[in-house]
């Protein structure tokens, strides 16, 4: 008997799920805005060289008094012909009587101080440390530790909630973010120095990463766990609404709060109520009996069928545990976790595959997701609008997996992310410059861009989830989240500082990878209706789909009466002399 089936006895999606489900798409909410703070807390406003010691943006200053100190673009093709005209303009002023000709910059001074625009914002990082023009690198240096803690979290938490249990790393994550935001929003002082503050602003953000790792893994995995098979689609696509939904409330903080150091206090209050999810959520029952737990997750069990008004059959839970203790002996022998998974061959090939396509998501999705507030001159209309483009992705999502599958789904959305990118480039070279229809046209081309990265990074987070082994389930996805974040780390990168050497690198690069998944993704197996797989052996039997359309599997594992075959064939004979 398998674990599905007999989940089915107690009720699958009953009130116990739909109560404990709605509690931890709760909890999708807080790693949203813990990676999107850095959008308005760190936000670049207009800016321009600093003419005079009273020059402030709010200060009316004669227009042809700024334009005099605005390099020309002939200026800029001469002397500074490495960077983009709009950063040359930024980052450089004419030199007049007062300042003496620099052989290397002819009539081009690079600036010390900036004007900030405060139409939008009181005060952000960007301001407080000039991380502008020469000074970009400290601002992405800030979003690479970020991610890297990603990159930390999602290994050492994946790998952690696989041996010690959901429930308790969930728990832990929610300590560290409390305590780690509040250090973002009081290291940055001015008595400390500016290497102090900065340093501690880095330890703050790496440590809420690896902790956002923990809650997202954890909480997305549970909410696969404790459902049935046929309600997994459902509860992998609706908690992605939750993480659109935390956006949104983010938007709503940092609309209220323009002050980036009051910003971070407030949502760090905010994560603390999340605290005490540790003792109402449950952990899995999946997980449990995986690890061999019967006691403990036959009273879950018990619990689930009693809140769904259903009977707990004792005499079929006896005999599921008595065929999970024959998988238990088998997984003992040959092994399990981190090294079992790349021995075998099959999962192997998938690990990497699926760490391949997570690169690929990331990397657009975070390429596309972090310029958001770029697509209008309004950065909260223009966030909102991100926002909304995702629901509506997750809504189609949830769709069109019912009818194609896992597969199918992925690779037309992926493909849809690609033909779009490649149009921005004709748009911006052939239309004029700054037009209202280039604008208009750049701003559509954004929002299906942003769709299409939504829904293709939903369906390979289900996918995923859906091809590793509950054994091992939460190491492959934190391994495969370790790898996307590098993707994440690229994606965010390529808009701060590849853009300024060439505005249409990054987009194209986007659109070529996105084509590179597609054709890997072809020989992973289906797993849509499909059963959670419980081992290893579970997934060889899926196998691989090569070009020639004929299916890999493993020999192993094809019965349960072959396992005990196996198993028996590998231990000692005692009646050998």
């Amino acid at each position: 008997m398998q674990f599905d089936d007999f989940y089915e006895t107690v009720g699958v999606f009953g009130r116990y799920q739909k109560v404990k489900y709605f509690l931890i798409c709760l909890t999708y909410m807080l790693p949203p805005i813990m990676v999107y703070t850095w959008t308005f807390t760190a936000a670049t406003p207009s800016f321009r060289c600093r003419i005079a010691v009273e020059d402030m943006y709010e200060v009316k200053i004669p227009d042809d008094l700024v334009h005099r100190y605005i390099p020309s673009e002939s200026q800029c093709r001469e002397y500074k012909s490495q960077i983009s005209l709009r950063e040359c303009q930024r980052c450089y002023q004419n030199t007049n009587k007062s300042y003496s000709y620099d052989e290397n910059n002819g009539p081009l001074k690079a600036c010390n101080s900036f004007t900030f625009d405060r139409t939008y914002y009181q005060s952000t990082l960007v301001e407080e440390w000039s991380m502008v023009c020469n000074e970009v690198s400290l601002k992405s240096l800030v979003q690479t530790i970020f991610f890297f803690g990603y990159m930390i979290g999602s290994f050492i938490f994946g790998v952690l909630s696989d041996k010690f249990g959901r429930r308790p790393i969930m728990g832990i994550s929610f300590i560290i973010i409390s305590l780690a935001s509040l250090i973002c929003a009081f290291a940055p002082q001015q008595k400390l120095g500016f290497e102090i503050s900065y340093g501690l602003f880095l330890v703050g953000r790496f440590l809420v990463a690896c902790a956002t790792r923990g809650v997202a893994l954890t909480g997305f995995v549970i909410g696969i766990e404790i459902v049935g098979r046929k309600q997994r689609l459902f509860t992998g696509i609706v908690i992605e609404y939750f993480f659109a939904i935390g956006q949104l409330i983010l938007l709503v903080f940092a609309y209220m709060i323009r002050t980036w150091r009051l910003l971070h206090t407030a949502l760090a209050i905010l994560s603390i109520p999340f605290l005490f999810f540790y003792f109402i959520l449950p952990e899995s029952p999946r997980w449990l009996i995986s690890k061999g737990y019967y006691d403990e997750a036959e009273k879950i069990l018990r619990r689930i069928a009693k809140t769904n008004k259903n009977s707990f059959d004792s005499i079929a839970y006896q005999h599921l545990v008595t065929e999970e203790r024959k998988k238990e002996a088998l997984v003992s022998v040959k092994g399990h976790g981190l090294i079992h998974l790349l021995k075998s061959k099959i999962m192997c090939i998938i690990a990497i595959n699926m760490s391949f396509q997570w690169f690929v998501q990331n990397l657009v999705f975070y390429g596309v997701s972090q310029n958001t507030s770029a697509w209008l001159r309004n950065p909260y209309i223009s966030f909102a609008a991100g926002a909304l483009v995702e629901i509506v992705a997750y809504f189609i999502v949830h769709r069109v997996l019912h009818r194609w599958g896992r597969k199918a789904t992925y690779c037309l959305f992926v493909m849809g992310f690609a033909i779009f990118a490649f149009l921005v480039v004709p748009i911006q070279i052939l239309m004029i410059r700054g037009s209202h229809g280039q604008r208009s046209l750049m701003f559509i081309v954004n929002v299906i861009l942003k769709f299409f990265a939504s829904g293709s990074y939903a369906i390979i987070y289900i996918y995923a989830n859906e091809l590793f082994p509950t054994h091992a389930r939460n190491t492959g996805i934190g391994i495969c989240s370790m790898v996307a974040r590098i993707g994440a780390i690229i994606g965010t990168l390529s808009n701060d500082l590849l853009t300024r050497v060439w505005l249409y690198f990054p987009i194209i690069v986007f659109g070529f990878t996105s084509i590179t998944a597609v054709a890997f993704v072809a020989i992973c197996p289906e797993t849509f209706n499909k059963s959670l797989p419980q081992t290893i052996e579970d997934v060889e039997q899926m196998g691989l789909v090569w070009p020639c359309g004929k299916s890999k599997r493993s020999v192993v594992a094809q019965s349960d009466e072959l396992n005990e075959n196996i198993l028996l064939k590998e231990q000692p004979n005692n009646n050998i002399v």
